[in-house]
């Protein structure tokens, strides 16, 4: 039987030295990704660093990630099987290629969401320029707009939910749902509906199915966003204190 695991990387099995938990030892930290600058920023934990060693001796490890191609090439970890990017929008093949099917298939549909999301952005802009402290950017990859994220210098969450109570959420491409939301932490993402993890995760499910008599699969995220598509998978690892894991515990 083959087992795959469908890994989401940031807050999950790596995650800003912010994040680590209180009282960590700095010098059992390993660097697992760096800023465009070469400082290092993600650390893994010891547990972390264990569990990294555990799956490589028994699976085929899949990057499922919203981080785009010049950030994931910046995680310093051994990958060897696909990768999904961007949140779903973008999967690359073992060689490191896009997959030109899939690539296919999500731009058949973009234009029109895409449409929506630069109205979306354009609100966004207005109310950044009457409040300090946003820091708005359209993600681009491959050429390529894909979603939009912000940021705010505070670090908090608190910013980012006025501001998506605000502007976003009564949006009319929001309503109707061509474009969702995503919340955590120091990070708010507008996305197009036809780009999520759990899409790109299905696509290659169904390649491996094609490809193997039996196939096992995990799925490991942190975030409600990545629910869907650990849903897909024969079992799910959740990290404690994480935004899916408090969403399961106080349900």
């Amino acid at each position: 039987m083959q087992s795959y695991i469908f890994l989401d990387l940031d807050d999950t099995l790596f995650q800003t030295l912010k994040k680590c938990a209180p009282g960590v030892d700095d010098n059992t930290l390993q660097v697992r990704a760096f800023l465009p600058d070469g400082t290092p920023n993600s650390f893994a934990t010891r547990k972390q660093q264990w569990l990294w060693q555990w799956l490589a001796k028994g699976f085929r490890i899949v990057p499922v990630t919203a981080r785009d191609i010049h950030a994931f090439r910046r995680v310093n970890l051994p990958f060897q099987e696909e990768v999904v990017l961007n949140h779903g929008a973008v999967i690359l093949d073992k060689q490191g290629e896009v997959d030109t099917t899939w690539m296919a298939k999500i731009m058949q549909d973009l234009p029109v969401y895409h449409e929506k999301l630069l109205d979306v952005w354009a609100d966004v802009a207005a109310y950044c320029q009457l409040h300090t402290g946003y820091k708005p950017r359209l993600v681009d990859d491959f050429d390529i707009t894909w979603y939009g994220v912000i940021k705010h210098r505070d670090g908090t969450e608190a910013p980012l939910k006025k501001m998506l109570d605000t502007v976003i959420r009564a949006h009319p491409a929001i309503v109707d749902g061509s474009l969702y939301w995503h919340l955590n932490g120091n990070n708010l993402a507008v996305l197009p509906g036809i780009i999520k993890k759990e899409y790109a995760v299905s696509y290659l499910l169904d390649n491996y199915k094609q490809q193997h008599a039996d196939v096992l699969t995990f799925g490991a995220g942190d975030s409600r966003t990545d629910a869907p598509f650990l849903a897909l998978c024969d079992y799910a690892l959740i990290p404690k204190n994480t935004q899916l894991f408090d969403a399961l515990v106080t349900a």
